[in-house]
């Protein structure tokens, strides 16, 4: 299991940084870095993972872990660097351990197989779904955080699907990205009761947007030989 988009694994890795070094500049902050990673991790876990069926057995269930098993130790640092931020943040670590329990144990081998038979539109209902979801469950530090922190892991696996299966690497999906990023955040600023719904719609745009980047294609350079012009050659 080895990422295959280095902008967005980047990013995943600064993203991880920023989230173990937030206690000592900006605790408040902490829950929504959490949840960004909840959902670029599901992200990349769908991605590496090439099998849509979950195979029989125990064994087979949790086989994305036995591929990868050390993908989940940062998640044992997060939750320690949360206990030690202060006990208004214990209540985070806890979130976080049923969360990645729910999402790896839970719902990644029970949703894998249906959004692989789901169309792009459905694929797009469903992340409209979660995204109400995760408004309905409250902002980062509600009590709900464990129930959002799952809903965000689903956002990321099914956001990875969408991308899969659209036109990836092009400037005009790309810039469909950034300006849905844009009209989040604005929507963000100006209406913090959506602000549930909207900050978890800006991160999925902005993972799309590294993602895109990532495989962005060049334009093609003709074939020539060497000190001859294009024109010369019909």
């Amino acid at each position: 299991m080895k990422g295959e988009l280095k902008i967005l694994s980047m990013a995943h890795g600064l993203l991880l940084g920023l989230v173990l070094a937030s206690p000592l500049a900006a605790p408040a902050l902490l829950p929504w870095g959490v949840e960004a990673l909840f959902l670029i991790a599901a992200f990349q876990l769908r991605l590496a993972d090439r099998r849509w069926e979950t195979r029989a057995g125990l064994r087979g269930w949790i086989s994305h872990i036995r591929m990868a098993p050390m993908r989940l130790l940062p998640w044992a640092g997060i939750a320690a660097v949360a206990v030690i931020a202060g006990p208004d943040q214990a209540r985070l670590a806890v979130a976080i351990l049923i969360a990645i329990a729910l999402g790896e144990w839970l719902i990644y081998p029970l949703v894998t197989p249906l959004l692989g038979r789901l169309p792009r539109r459905g694929l797009a209902g469903a992340i409209l779904l979660l995204l109400i979801g995760c408004g309905l469950a409250g902002e980062g530090a509600e009590p709900g955080q464990a129930v959002r922190f799952a809903m965000a892991f689903a956002l990321g696996m099914g956001g990875c699907v969408f991308w899969l299966r659209g036109p990836d690497g092009e400037a005009g999906a790309t810039l469909a990205a950034l300006a849905a990023t844009v009209a989040a955040l604005i929507v963000a600023l100006l209406w913090p009761l959506a602000r549930g719904a909207a900050i978890p719609a800006a991160i999925l745009c902005l993972t799309l947007i590294f993602a895109h980047l990532s495989v962005m294609r060049r334009h093609p350079l003709h074939w020539r030989l060497p000190g001859r012009r294009p024109a010369q050659l019909r």
